[in-house]
């Protein structure tokens, strides 16, 4: 069964694993308004699922997503506005929630991207886990061709990924790359020519592992990352603490035994 947010994000769960996907082709996949509500409604709902394994995220038509429609946003200026809006105490605004939102729900999160990945596209796709795309598809941060800066998470996921210059050099050029030169670069993570079987198979794998030491990983390294040494390792005990024991974990090494205990069998007969 597939549920559609805001007219413009579907969400499928099979097999413990969620499709979500944007789905405004006819405009490959731009942002505007309904778009932001949609990823980011998307996103908080999945974070509460408890019986996801992983999330894999794609564009549907030609493109992952073009960037911001800066056409539709420039008709409503109030709505380009309210994008910028933090209520409360929140850290992230709606604009930066389409990214970094991805990095709370405990499960890994996949996007599979193909043909533009631009502007606030490559910042959304950032924001997951791994990234894994068709050899043809561009990425370029094009905030500098609006006067704008990367105002969508991407101060965050980019500090983790690729070095200061050269995230310098893309966002005040706004140069495109493409798949090759954005995984030598480590913007990206795999490239494939069917980039969504391999997610798929990649997301079966992670199936077979702790939900909770997974969770933790991922976890684990979001928050130290960046962090000081004891930070780190103070993340590290906790999350150790957390899962230990339990049983997760005792399954986990009930079912590594076994395999090990085959595996000796057959060297030996």
């Amino acid at each position: 069964m597939t549920e559609r947010l805001y007219d413009r994000v579907a969400i499928t769960i099979k097999d413990q694993i969620a499709y979500v996907n944007l789905s405004r082709p006819d405009k490959l996949n731009a942002l505007d308004f309904p778009m932001f509500q949609g990823i980011s409604a998307a996103a908080k709902k999945l974070k509460k699922n408890k019986e996801i394994r992983a999330v894999i995220l794609s564009g549907e038509g030609k493109a992952f997503c073009s960037g911001l429609d800066v056409k539709n946003m420039l008709k409503n200026p109030v709505a380009a506005l309210r994008l910028l809006v933090k209520p409360g105490r929140k850290a992230a605004n709606l604009a930066q929630e389409v990214s970094v939102l991805w990095r709370e729900v405990p499960v890994p999160v996949i996007a599979v991207t193909h043909g533009k990945c631009w502007g606030g596209g490559f910042q959304i796709a950032l924001g997951a886990d791994f990234r894994y795309s068709t050899p043809d598809c561009e990425f370029g941060i094009m905030e500098a061709k609006w006067g704008l800066i990367p105002d969508m998470g991407g101060s965050v996921t980019l500090r983790e990924l690729g070095r200061i210059d050269i995230v310098k050099e893309l966002a005040m050029t706004g140069r495109v790359v493409g798949a090759a030169e954005a995984k030598e670069l480590g913007l990206i993570t795999h490239i494939h020519d069917d980039p969504m079987a391999a997610a798929i198979d990649f997301a079966e794998a992670i199936k077979q592992r702790s939900p909770d030491a997974v969770a933790s990983c991922k976890t684990l390294f979001n928050n130290s990352w960046v962090s000081t040494l004891r930070q780190a390792l103070n993340w590290e005990t906790k999350l150790q603490r957390k899962i230990i024991g339990r049983y997760n974990q005792r399954t986990a090494v009930s079912r590594s035994s076994k395999a090990e205990s085959k595996a000796e069998y057959k060297a030996r007969s």
